[in-house]
């Protein structure tokens, strides 16, 4: 096997089953963010649309912590940083005029 199928091995390969795994099922935080997505979309201006967004956007934070301490493997772990880092780019940039 060539060095570069060892780097996409490694990336990809399940530490858990041996299998190649890149999409998961989605699990409970991930029902939850899109649930909360699509009733907030659906929802007109208000503090209820508000409290669902937080909802969603919390969901999200803790499926990413979550898949970059447990995911299956690196590939896994880091999208769940990039998901994290994008989430709190979002967070703390600066609003427009």
């Amino acid at each position: 096997m060539s060095r570069h199928n060892d780097r996409l091995d490694w990336m990809f390969r399940s530490r858990a089953t041996g299998k190649i795994t890149i999409g998961q099922t989605a699990n409970l935080e991930q029902k939850i963010f899109s649930g909360a997505t699509l009733v907030g979309v659906l929802l007109p201006a208000s503090k209820l649309r508000t409290g669902v967004g937080v909802v969603a956007v919390l969901a999200l934070v803790v499926w990413a912590i979550d898949e970059m301490a447990r995911g299956v493997n690196p590939f896994r772990r880091i999208l769940g940083g990039v998901a994290l880092g994008g989430l709190t780019w979002l967070a703390f940039r600066r609003p427009r005029p």
